[in-house]
């Protein structure tokens, strides 16, 4: 460190963001805007801001606008809000550059509500973003225009519509690659990518900057430009561009490395890598705190860190000379120094991405180059257009199509070998988040290998010593896989209006009962496969569908769906479904897909009994030879015993059918409400006859139905329950050793 001064500055400022964070001072994490703003913004109703649109957002499924020097206006008075992301029901006309006065509902970004799930707080935190505005509509356009963010934006247009015209069904990828906008991204294609354990190219990078802006200093440096006149070229040419896809943190990592290299060659200084990485850091996280925290933020910089500090002493320890080598140890480094923050925030770790990126990285340059090129051909067509009326087809049109083409063919050769990798069993890895001390531990024992590998002497580093030391690596990686548990937890998950239950036991034993929602999308990729991966859980035991309305099973069907096309490492070994006369759709639907799978189902009704070590269910409902027309007074009921412990699922049951069941009923110290909390549901009767310590219920804070029913609190407490929900407090997990109980909501989990 006394080298390199600037490291040890950097670390040190890591320390006090980290600290001021312990200390409660919301710079890295939560809304760090003053009480006084947050009382008024949580006094209005319907909010009216202004500010300048720098960025718009379009999908199939929303519109949006990011907006820069944002005020609300209250009162006749503007009050800073810093920035802000406005969603519309419709595409709206919303010039970039422009100031624009908007109206809408404006909500504060919430953290995560259940274990595994995306962090939109600090996503958005480190864009200094703290507000949404939903449902927003178009007050004003002022006339004042940021003519540098109006510039950037139809670039960036016109190289959408380059690549649209040019690369065809493959525009997306290389509109992400080249543009950073991942808005028109397959969602199917993204998950392959990750699982293969090459996403990191779809990220505006190191990579890409490199080849840009090296690329554009040689070729000007050998037209005869001279140093001087191709580093300041370069430079007007890469700091746009890095505003133009979007300032991700990996490409202002990248940029600012960049212009140091660049500097150092003109100034005829030495260029130090790490030295370079902590500066950029430095200024990351002066001008966004929030970035410490940030995934692409530590990713970034662990990447560069592998390469700059790991690789040269892992060459060293094995005295690898040839560059096949060197370029498996470089993709190893990486790996290695990025593992606990991988499964920190995904749970998983792709194996074959090691040996899969000494394919992609060597080539992925062909498809960057492709698509520059492909595009400033079509930049030339264009102009040549507007003097002969010829379109984008015919003529240059086709020479742009056909510089396009190495890199489509590239493209899909990486689908492919992706689609090959994902029917192997071992291709990715999920032990989990690790805990605190496993992380502490990993990165003990990896340093501790890496030093004696280093400082022993070349006579020293025997093949003994080197199995040792890679040994130690492996170790390392180990320790990330523990997991103690002497509890079974029973984890109700935030879905929104609807109904999603995981149910773990010590022996490793996944049961998961319902899975759906009809108040959020996708509820199966964004809350339950993320939930899973980050209990690192890749067996599902068994799945009880109690019954088959949309906000129980639609979750489900998402991931079976995505188990058929190998896209997840996911295995459900039996479903339970509830015996009926009568199938509707969606149960047909289901019984095709775990054929598909490969999957045993099971039809269960009043009186069957499951029994899996210390974990018993046994059935309630449905009666035998239901019909199944009515699937909410059809469905299953669920009473599972863990020792003394007695919990009960019930459904979407009304009180008629819990009037017919009071004889199967027993005391209880857990219930999971029926249908959310309907009034029409969980009466006297039955309450007498349960007596449940602890009810969860599961609904949507904004439904249409009134859920949950003050009656049916009243009831509940009136009962002696402890009532706790998901729409205030996100997911609620409720752990037991047979006997004692513990209650957890996501600030604990």
């Amino acid at each position: 460190m006394g080298k390199r001064p600037v490291c040890l500055v950097c670390l040190l400022l890591m320390g006090v963001i980290c600290l001021l964070d312990l200390a409660g001072i919301p710079l890295v994490r939560g809304n760090p805007l003053p009480e006084s703003v947050r009382q008024e913004v949580s006094l209005c109703t319907e909010a009216t801001v202004i500010g300048e649109a720098v960025r718009c957002t379009d999908t199939e499924s929303s519109h949006s606008v990011y907006l820069k020097h944002v005020c609300l206006i209250r009162n006749s008075e503007k009050i800073s809000i810093q920035n802000l992301r406005a969603f519309f029901t419709e595409k709206p006309e919303v010039p970039v550059g422009a100031y624009v006065v908007l109206s809408g509902k404006l909500e504060e970004v919430e953290k995560p509500r259940n274990p595994g799930e995306f962090d939109s707080r600090q996503y958005y935190a480190a864009q200094h973003i703290y507000y949404l505005l939903k449902k927003a509509s178009v007050r004003r356009i002022s006339d004042v225009y940021d003519h540098s963010d109006a510039i950037l934006y139809r670039i960036k247009k016109m190289f959408f519509d380059l690549f649209e015209a040019g690369a065809g069904s493959d525009a997306p990828l290389f509109e992400t690659m080249l543009l950073g906008d991942k808005s028109s991204l397959d969602e199917e294609l993204k998950l392959k990518y990750q699982a293969a354990g090459i996403l990191h190219i779809l990220a505006i990078s190191g990579l890409h900057i490199s080849i840009i802006g090296m690329g554009i200093f040689r070729l000007l440096n050998l037209t005869g430009a001279g140093i001087y006149l191709s580093g300041f070229l370069s430079l007007l040419v890469i700091v746009p561009y890095g505003a133009m896809t979007g300032e991700s943190v990996s490409a202002m990592r990248a940029i600012c490395m960049f212009l140091l290299a660049v500097g150092a060659r003109l100034l005829g200084k030495s260029y130090d890598r790490m030295t370079a990485l902590a500066l950029a850091a430095i200024l990351l996280l002066l001008e966004s705190p929030a970035y410490l925290y940030s995934s692409s933020f530590l990713m970034s910089f662990a990447a560069v860190i592998g390469i700059g500090v790991i690789v040269p002493v892992l060459e060293e320890l094995l005295d690898m000379k040839s560059k096949p080598g060197k370029a498996i140890l470089s993709s190893l480094a990486v790996q290695l120094t990025m593992l606990p923050v991988l499964l920190i925030f995904y749970g998983e770790v792709s194996l074959s991405g090691i040996f899969l990126n000494l394919l992609v990285l060597p080539t992925v340059g062909v498809i960057l180059l492709s698509g520059i090129s492909g595009a400033i051909c079509g930049i030339g067509h264009q102009g040549i257009g507007l003097l002969t009326g010829e379109t984008f087809g015919s003529g240059a049109g086709m020479a742009a199509k056909v510089l396009f083409l190495p890199g489509r063919l590239l493209l899909h050769l990486y689908e492919l070998i992706c689609g090959w990798i994902l029917q192997l069993p071992f291709c990715t890895w999920v032990p989990g988040c690790p805990a605190w001390w496993q992380i502490l531990g990993y990165y003990c024992v990896l340093t501790g290998c890496l030093l004696a590998g280093k400082y022993l002497k070349k006579a020293e580093r025997t093949n003994g010593i080197r199995i040792l030391c890679f040994g130690g690596m492996i170790v390392s990686c180990l320790l990330l896989e523990i997991k103690f548990s002497d509890r079974m937890q029973i984890t109700c998950l935030d879905v929104g209006q609807g109904d999603g239950i995981v149910i773990e036991t010590p022996e490793h034993t996944c049961i998961l009962i319902d899975g759906g929602s009809t108040s959020r999308n996708r509820i199966g990729t964004s809350v339950m496969l993320p939930f899973l991966k980050h209990q690192g859980i890749t067996t599902v035991d068994a799945v009880f569908i109690s019954h088959t309305d949309e906000d129980h099973i639609n979750g489900i069907t998402e991931l079976l769906e995505l188990m058929e096309k190998k896209l997840v490492r996911l295995r459900i070994r039996k479903l339970f479904l509830p015996e009926w006369k009568t199938h509707p759709s969606s149960y047909e639907k289901l019984l095709k897909l775990a054929d598909a799978d490969h999957i045993e189902v099971f039809y269960v009704k009043q009186g069957d009994r499951i029994q899996d070590g210390k974990l018993s269910i046994r059935v309630l409902a449905p009666e035998i030879g239901a019909s199944g027309e009515d699937t909410n007074e059809s469905a299953q009921v669920l009473e599972l015993d863990y020792g003394d412990f007695r919990s009960l699922f019930t459904g979407d049951i009304g009180m008629g059918t819990e009037e017919k069941l009071l004889p199967q009923f027993s005391d209880i110290d857990f219930l999971k409400v029926a249908h959310h909390g309907s009034k029409y549901s969980t009466g006297e009767a039955f309450l007498e006859a349960t007596k449940p310590e602890l009810a969860v219920i599961s609904c949507s804070a904004a439904n249409l139905y009134g859920h949950p029913s003050p009656e049916t609190v009243d009831r509940l407490e009136a009962a002696g329950a402890q009532v706790e929900y998901t729409m205030k407090s996100g997911a609620v997990r409720i752990s037991t050793d047979g006997k004692r109980i513990w209650l957890r909501t996501p600030s604990g989990l």
